[in-house]
């Protein structure tokens, strides 16, 4: 009950109320005083009226009065003239003096709160205005115990209706929160759990029928996404489908492929000259056709692990990749270097990102091989409050059109001639585990530069290429 969202805001609700209640219980508890105290003067003025219709009251009688009025004496100001109309013995000395003429709001709740912090019983003076211009002044003297056991029998029965008062608004809100906010939450909860054990099903995307502006948009929202959803389930499930019937193409053909490899190797050694030049052709026609079949099944049982994130001195990584392909390249012309301040760490999985360099490196040294004219190509890397930027320069002739217009989509053209472009495709799919992105900066006859972007923020799943 406490951790349910109704509970919470039947609590709040309550302790609200009683904060409000409190705030206005101030001021009225010294509105009360005041009224008390008015009242007084006003049956002191009564009481003395008989004085002044009869000059000769008895004892009992003047007693009576002043009992009826609850004060202890009665000062009538008439003409400029001060006349002490009716009187008694005081019990103790006078404590304090108050005139409710000129009183301001602030003086009376801060007089109101004294009074209701000392038990002590205490006779004060009251001044005031006389009704019906009865007088120029009047004054009384009285007891503080009853003022002040009224001001409290008054204080509780405030404090025991506000209580009231907020226990039925919270019981109010609490059903409308049940009906309005709960109610159609818990509907929307059990329909994503319905939609989660059998995503795949169309009759089970929720259907928005809310009132409320705002469970409408989530409403829609989430129809929105569980349709895009079920489609990409249904698309994955025939792309996985046809993977495995070209996984079991390509394993027959390349068993197909490596016989006619061994045939291939006995023709090399013809003596027929069209025959031998014709050979070395056939030769590499079918060895690209194997490694496009090996590359297929690898791709098709790749099942990349989730990054294991932890820092890494990017530098060093770059400086391996970097040495590794330079002995690659042989004796060729072609420079390879990293260009890293030694002391900058990404958060990222290091072997990871060794692969994703290694891949944009080789792809670059081939392409300057397959130019047959010297160049380079350089690792850089920069950071901002947002992000990690890596970048692999080249100074070669750039990508094929075709690699351009599918770039990142495996089988869809490759960066090198012969490629099938699963390297750039797996490069994408690693740094979109790290939640970055893999772009394609510049292409063409001054070079190729990609741009990784690993974001320092928490792991977000934005895609690493369109």
């Amino acid at each position: 009950m406490l951790n349910s969202l109704s509970g919470r805001f039947l609590i709040l609700t309550t302790v609200f109320v009683m904060l409000a209640e409190i705030m206005i219980f101030v001021p009225s508890v010294a509105r009360f005083r005041e009224d008390y105290l008015l009242a007084r003067l006003e049956r002191a003025q009564i009481a003395s009226l008989a004085l002044l219709a009869d000059d000769m009251l008895d004892a009992d009688l003047e007693r009576e009065l002043l009992e009826n009025a609850e004060v202890l004496n009665v000062v009538l100001r008439r003409d400029e003239i001060r006349q002490l109309a009716l009187s008694s013995p005081i019990p103790s000395p006078i404590t304090g003096t108050y005139d409710l003429r000129d009183a301001s709001s602030l003086t009376l709740i801060a007089d109101a709160m004294v009074r209701l912090a000392d038990p002590e019983n205490r006779i004060i003076r009251v001044m005031g205005n006389p009704v019906q211009e009865g007088g120029l002044l009047i004054e009384v003297t009285l007891e503080t115990a009853p003022l002040r056991a009224a001001m409290i029998d008054y204080g509780l029965r405030i404090l025991v209706l506000s209580f009231v008062i907020s226990i039925v608004t919270a019981g109010l809100l609490f059903l409308a929160v049940q009906s309005l906010l709960v109610r159609p939450i818990k509907r929307v909860v059990a329909t994503m759990q319905e939609y989660a054990e059998e995503p795949e099903d169309a009759r089970r995307i929720i259907q928005p029928s809310s009132r409320v502006t705002e469970l409408r948009e989530a409403e829609d929202a989430l129809a929105s996404l569980q349709t895009d959803l079920t489609g990409a389930l249904k698309q994955k499930e025939r792309l996985a489908q046809l993977g495995g019937a070209v996984a079991k193409v390509s394993h027959d053909l390349r068993n197909i492929l490596t016989s006619a490899q061994l045939f291939v190797d006995r023709i090399e050694t013809s003596e027929d000259p069209l025959v031998r030049r014709m050979a070395p052709k056939l030769v590499g026609s079918i060895t690209r056709a194997v490694n496009l079949c090996e590359s297929t099944l690898a791709f098709g049982r790749a099942e990349e692990p989730p990054p294991r994130l932890g820092w890494v001195r990017l530098s060093e990584l770059a400086t391996d990749v970097a040495e590794s392909e330079q002995l690659a390249s042989g004796d060729y012309e072609i420079e390879i270097g990293a260009e890293i301040d030694p002391s900058l760490e990404v958060r990222a999985d290091g072997e990871q990102i060794h692969r994703v360099l290694t891949n944009l490196v080789r792809n670059a040294r081939q392409a300057i091989v397959a130019s047959r004219k010297p160049g380079w190509i350089r690792i850089g890397a920069e950071e901002d409050d947002g992000a990690w930027w890596i970048r692999v320069a080249d100074s070669g002739p750039g990508l094929p059109k075709k690699a351009v217009d599918h770039l990142f989509q495996p089988f869809q053209g490759g960066a090198t001639r012969g490629g099938a472009g699963l390297g750039l495709a797996i490069s994408a799919e690693l740094v979109r585990g790290h939640g970055g992105r893999l772009e394609l900066k510049t292409s063409g006859e001054g070079g190729t530069e990609f741009v990784i972007r690993l974001p320092k923020s928490s792991i977000s799943m934005d895609s690493a290429a369109e």
